[in-house]
């Protein structure tokens, strides 16, 4: 009994020092989907948008978040952005959608946020490719458009 308090101790320090190395794994895991899938996402989409004169700015802060903001046609007023972001100190993958969007050039941003791709397991994220992803940024973008053009 009278070492009870010493294998606490011991105990605390072996589970904060795997705590930290999730965290420290969960970024690193983060960037690298960012990196390899994220932006090259974001990179064809924005190409693509091109043709439809539409412009796009990505935004990136390294291992919080990483945005895509999408341009009206022949405007330098923001549309719409789609961020994913980790929220701090995650020991898992579980990512956050950020999505912001004006209904018309002149109106303020609505936001949301919501689970990131809901119908995939945190633990599947890291099997995403860049269609799965640019996907998901139209679905959003047009949805978003489609109900600003149906409202007032």
């Amino acid at each position: 009994m009278a070492d009870d308090w010493k294998t606490k101790l011991i105990r605390y320090f072996e589970e904060s020092r795997i705590i930290q190395n999730s965290i420290m794994e969960t970024l690193d895991n983060f960037n690298h989907f960012c990196e390899f899938v994220v932006e090259p996402a974001f990179e064809a989409l924005s190409e693509e948008l091109l043709q439809f004169r539409i412009k796009t700015k990505l935004i990136r802060v390294k291992g919080r978040s990483i945005a895509i903001q999408i341009n009206y046609a022949g405007s330098r007023i923001d549309n719409f952005l789609y961020s994913i972001f980790l929220p701090n100190k995650s020991f898992e993958l579980k990512l956050w959608l950020r999505i912001k969007g004006r209904k018309d050039k002149k109106s303020p941003c609505q936001e949301k946020v919501e689970p990131f791709m809901n119908d995939v397991k945190y633990s599947d994220i890291l099997n995403l490719d860049q269609n799965d992803l640019i996907q998901d940024i139209i679905e959003h973008y047009c949805n978003f458009n489609f109900d600003a053009l149906a409202s007032e």
